[in-house]
């Protein structure tokens, strides 16, 4: 049984060395720091601990018998990938170093190592790991809970925006989350709070849109028995709901200059004043505001206070339109119709030629429209495998932009047009977009690959082996021929 007054254990290590001596010393130090230290003397014992149970962080000895630590490190990252590995060598070199880490070890120390230093590098490691660990939950947690399908995608834009909010979670700051309506700006709010340090805290939207001026400042602050007709007992505002938590105030833009001004104040002040009372209530709360308009032409125009702009502008989360991340509609597809079929007893399923449908829509609802003709789609269809049919577009094909062609002409010189008579397969689907997507990019900025590779989130490496296999080249090189 632990001991209560014992502190919790700060990581879990594997120390592996053929040498007793140094493997228990180096043990009975990191156990010092409150680490959970587990021991072996060989490569296969080390592979016996690592596939019984998890561990942050593998330290182990390069020169050892039968099984050296490189061949070690390999198979270690084989049974578990996301395992921190430090190598230790009392024969160091700039060879061995440079060939652990291109193995996947985190770092490497040369023996004898000063107690200071192995900590250093051992705090390093795990602070590493669990900002990995992190990530994982962020999209494990978050596709349970809020269904992160709609928030995370294979395009760029939404691995910026995922980013940016992983980065911006854990503090304080206020946030402001601008986008179009549909695109899932209450789903980015919720992924702020759930993974902040105020998750087991309320989180409490309020949509400024939704409540009339002359209500919303009593929703927002509460009031006292007596404040105005109606008001016939008191009552805490959405403020003190969130006290500890998250406020998350929606469609911000849509409030008067005389209701802004008093936002600016409880924002600046932390404290509440009650309609009818005179005494200030202190509230910990982190907000998190959204617009789905243009919010510096709103602070131009004179109609948004530019004072308080600058205090919900701390970090700026941009949620981009449907019609910028289509390589995206596939998986939310899915996603949306999953959750259909689980509400229902006829299950349903997409047709390839149904995805390249939807991939030809720019979606001027985005998600929500998207949501809305899965769910449509699911409950009307004669049959069970959803067809192009099954889905009206209000409008046939993307419109042009970025002064590019048509995507229809695109479609004719790309060679997407209709598949065979049994419509085209899910890879041919899948190549179609990787070719439209770079294409598009290859329009925009010619023969600078470099560009193109950072818009489209790969490698330069990645983008040249793709454009060789779709047998696309920038439009300069084309135009020579």
């Amino acid at each position: 049984m632990t001991d209560a007054n014992t502190p919790p254990s700060r990581g879990r290590i594997l120390v592996v060395d053929d040498q007793r001596n140094m493997r228990a010393t180096t043990a009975l130090l990191l156990r010092a720091e409150h680490y959970t230290v587990f021991e072996a003397g060989t490569g296969e014992e080390a592979l016996a601990h690592l596939s019984g149970g998890s561990m942050d962080l593998l330290l182990t000895d390069l020169k050892m018998e039968p099984m050296d630590g490189l061949t070690l490190l390999k198979r270690a990252l084989e049974v578990a990938p996301r395992l921190q590995v430090i190598m230790m060598t009392a024969f160091g070199s700039i060879e061995s170093a440079v060939e652990a880490m291109r193995l996947g070890a985190y770092d490497y120390v040369t023996k004898p190592f000063k107690e200071s230093e192995l900590r250093y590098r051992v705090e390093r490691a795990l602070e590493r790991a669990r900002l990995l660990r992190d990530v994982d939950n962020l999209a494990t947690d978050f596709n349970q809970r809020h269904g992160l399908s709609a928030l995370v995608g294979r395009s760029a834009a939404m691995r910026d925006l995922t980013s940016r909010l992983m980065r911006v979670a854990q503090s304080d700051a206020t946030v402001l989350i601008q986008g179009e309506s549909g695109t899932g700006k209450e789903l980015v709010a919720r992924a702020l709070h759930a993974h902040s340090r105020r998750k087991n805290r309320s989180f409490v939207p309020v949509n400024c849109a939704a409540i009339s001026e002359s209500l919303l400042e009593s929703e927002l602050f509460g009031h006292a028995k007596g404040a105005f007709t109606g008001a016939v007992k008191a009552r805490r505002g959405l403020f003190e709901e969130a006290d500890g938590g998250t406020l998350f105030i929606d469609e911000v833009t849509e409030t008067s200059p005389t209701f802004q001004s008093k936002l600016l104040r409880a924002l600046q002040e932390g404290e509440v004043r009650r309609v009818g009372e005179s005494t200030a209530l202190r509230v910990d709360v982190r907000t998190v505001a959204a617009t789905n308009r243009d919010i510096e032409v709103e602070v131009r125009e004179k109609r948004f206070r530019q004072d308080l702009y600058y205090r919900l502008n701390v970090v700026t989360l941009r949620v981009p339109p449907l019609r910028e991340r289509l390589d995206d509609v596939p998986v939310l597809a899915e996603h949306f119709l999953e959750r259909a079929n689980a509400r229902s007893p006829n299950p349903r399923r997409l047709s390839a030629s149904a995805v390249t449908h939807l991939m030809n829509y720019d979606f001027p609802g985005n998600v929500r429209e998207l949501e809305n003709l899965v769910e449509q789609a699911a409950a009307l269809a004669e049959s069970d495998e959803l067809m192009p049919e099954d889905f009206p577009l209000r409008q046939a094909r993307l419109t042009p932009a970025h002064g590019t062609s048509s995507l229809s002409a695109l479609d004719g010189q790309l060679g997407l047009g209709a598949g065979t008579a049994g419509g085209p397969t899910l890879a041919q689907v899948v190549e179609d977009a990787e070719r439209r997507a770079i294409a598009q990019s290859l329009e925009r900025h010619g023969v600078d690959l470099a560009r193109v590779a950072d818009e489209l989130g790969v490698s330069s490496t990645t983008l040249w082996r793709k454009m060789k296999r779709l047998n696309l080249r920038p439009p300069t090189e084309a135009s020579r021929e």
